[in-house]
């Protein structure tokens, strides 16, 4: 499912226009966006939870090249899925 999709879907679902669902889900991708941007954790009861994952410095291997590097810490975002999801 795209944005299109998941926007249509909305819109049928909530009983709004696409320009409405549009606004919408573009308002909730915004929000969870500023807060992940904080560093903050975004639960989201019966769907997943949104977190901020910081990956500690590290060694690895250039696969070209076969020479060891070093790989810089960094943050990366991570999801949980709800238990019920997949239900």
């Amino acid at each position: 499912m795209n944005k299109t999709e998941l926007v249509n879907a909305i819109a049928e679902k909530a009983d709004l226009t696409k320009v409405d669902a549009k606004r919408a889900l573009d308002a909730t991708i915004a929000a969870i966006t500023e807060s992940v941007k904080k560093d903050d954790k975004v639960a989201l009861v019966g769907f997943g939870t949104f977190a901020v994952v910081k990956r500690a410095a590290r060694n690895g291997i250039n696969p070209a090249t076969k020479k060891a590097i070093k790989i810089p810490a960094k943050k990366t975002l991570k999801f949980k899925a709800s238990s019920t999801i997949l239900d």
